[in-house]
């Protein structure tokens, strides 16, 4: 059985966040280092793509839990491994052993769980990056640009090879801040797939920063839709910063407007003041009712709640 013939049947589950899984745990800087890394110059504490690399069991432990709790799809442990993102830790030479490896792990997890009625896919994470190509981080410098369409394509190239060797079934551009910077993403990626003559399914998802119901560019949910309206998608939608009550309106604008599958990954409601999320799994799952009975969403999230006073983000 196939993504799309799954997604005939069903409302599709991706899995909830990585970050505040892997805070479950008490890492340490050595946990972020092994042998090759042993003598690296900078601190790699919270370089959470790295685990993939030197704490695998870890990885690989949170794609079966997101399984055993009924996911369709897992994201790998990728959405900062581009070069641009882990310049940061001076480890740009890794870019395609943490993309490989990572989709590997999401591989064997979702072979595990994967039976001829209930295929289980890997979604690869393509982050936004720390760039945009659209606005200057300068105030004094509006024409300014810390990144350039073409360096972006070089970045999401390499990562779409990484995650396509090692076995990802879907690639997945999420958290889309900045259009421009998706277009280099989906640019690039069909370019690998021009270049392998072969192709995987593309999702896009972006985020609406704040109650003025655009992106940090400046679109509206509508506009981000038509911006992409080029690319052959298989999904598109929203994730991150809002919760699901706040985020509805917007989900609702796409699946007005958009020609293919609507997915919606919202947070467990907003932080408070000190930063956790207090939405309880009851009120989660009432409010995404509401998109399943408005038949507004393809692909929903799922969250992972570990205490009374949850900490979960879509980070």
């Amino acid at each position: 059985m196939t993504l799309y013939d799954l997604a005939q049947q069903k409302i599709l589950i991706l899995d909830g966040a990585m970050g505040t899984m892997i805070q479950r745990h008490s890492l340490e800087e050595e946990d972020f280092r092994n042998a090759d890394l042993e003598d690296h110059p900078n601190s790699l504490k919270g370089n959470n793509d790295l685990l993939s690399l030197t704490r695998p069991d870890i990885i690989l432990d949170i794609h079966r839990k997101y399984f055993e709790a009924g996911c369709d799809i897992v994201e790998t442990n990728t959405f900062s491994s581009t070069t641009i993102a882990q310049a940061d830790y001076a480890l740009e030479h890794l870019v395609y052993p943490l993309n490989f490896e990572s989709a590997k792990l999401a591989r064997q997890a979702a072979d595990e769980y994967s039976t001829p009625d209930r295929p289980r896919f890997v979604a690869g994470s393509m982050g936004p990056t720390n760039r945009t190509a659209s606005m200057s981080p300068d105030v004094n410098r509006p024409g300014f640009r810390a990144i350039t369409f073409h360096a972006l394509v070089d970045a999401y190239a390499e990562q779409t090879k990484g995650l396509m060797d090692g076995g990802a079934d879907i690639l997945m551009v999420e958290t889309v801040f900045d259009t421009l910077n998706a277009k280099a993403a989906v640019f690039a990626i069909q370019s690998v797939f021009d270049e392998r003559g072969t192709t995987l399914p593309i999702m896009v998802s972006g985020t609406i920063t704040d109650a003025s119901g655009r992106t940090l560019s400046g679109q509206t949910a509508h506009a981000f839709l038509i911006s992409l309206s080029h690319v052959p998608l298989f999904s598109i939608g929203l994730n991150c910063a809002l919760g699901a009550d706040q985020l509805m309106p917007y989900i609702d604008t796409l699946s007005q407007h958009a020609e293919v599958l609507i997915s919606a990954h919202p947070n467990a409601g907003l932080p408070n003041a000190m930063g956790a999320y207090d939405q309880d799994p009851e009120e989660f799952a009432a409010l995404l009712k509401e998109y399943f009975k408005r038949n507004l969403i393809n692909i929903a999230r799922r969250l992972l709640w570990h205490h009374a006073r949850s900490h979960q983000s879509n980070v």
